[in-house]
């Protein structure tokens, strides 16, 4: 891994922390690091939960607009696909993803935290997606994820303006799903929780809704019988049942035997 992120799994958990300071700027190395990243992630088997963390003061204020200025048409086109997949690839990794938002996350860095499955944040933390001052408009899944978590009406109002959102009308929008004084110690805490639970089972609960919005509700259905029957062929279903049927509900310690 480059120093512009850095891994480190505790308790199943991984934590991916953007290292750029001060804004964590997403420039063709940081799009790389992040590459890099996430195809690390992919092939830990350890790594039940994963924490998108930009440090204590920023999550990430977006694209190196200097060099986004010294693209044309030909550069851009290679290298915002490149970013786009990136981060796509973090929103289709098998695990619960969660943003801990502290300070900016703007363009890029909004894009990113849209891109996890929950989203914490700062008191003080402010989104958005500012491209139109620029000119552009967001690249790298924005007018995709936001339009599905708030609507395409309130989606288009906050980039066809580019205003910044504090996180209290986040919270409200429901871009944002919690509210913390400390987001990283929060997003740690929730993702230690799902880390501990049946990995399949949430594997598949994931896989199911993202797949299912996109789909006509029939396709939905087919896909959550498939899912639900493979479960019933897991280990973690089988310590899932024997613990309930012995000690009750909400008793079971997954990833150890029956």
């Amino acid at each position: 891994m480059t120093a512009r992120v850095e891994l480190d799994t505790t308790d199943r958990v991984i934590t991916v922390r953007l290292n750029a300071p001060p804004l964590n700027a997403f420039d063709t190395e940081m799009r790389r690091a992040l590459a890099e990243a996430v195809t690390s992630i992919a092939d830990d088997p350890d790594g039940h939960a994963v924490v998108l963390y930009g440090g204590p003061r920023c999550f990430a204020a977006g694209a190196d607009v200097k060099q986004l200025a010294g693209f044309g048409f030909e550069e851009i086109v290679g290298w915002n696909r490149a970013l786009q997949e990136t981060f796509t690839r973090f929103a289709q990794l098998p695990v619960p993803v969660i943003a801990a938002i502290t300070g900016y996350a703007l363009g890029g860095g909004m894009e990113l935290a849209l891109a996890a499955d929950f989203r914490v944040a700062a008191t003080g933390a402010v989104l958005g997606l500012p491209e139109v001052q620029l000119g552009i408009m967001p690249g790298s899944g924005g007018t995709q994820r936001l339009a599905r978590l708030v609507g395409p009406a309130r989606a288009k109002e906050l980039m066809m303006t580019g205003r910044r959102v504090p996180a209290g009308e986040a919270a409200d929008l429901g871009i944002v799903d919690r509210i913390a004084d400390d987001p990283y110690a929060a997003a740690l805490e929730f993702a230690r929780e799902l880390a501990a639970g049946p990995r399949f089972a949430i594997q598949a609960v994931k896989e199911a809704v993202d797949r299912g919005l996109d789909s006509p509700l029939a396709d939905g259905l087919a896909l959550e019988r498939s899912l639900i029957a493979g479960l019933f062929a897991t280990g973690d279903r089988d310590v899932g049942m024997a613990s309930f049927l012995r000690n009750g509900p909400g008793k079971a310690t997954f990833g150890e035997p029956a």
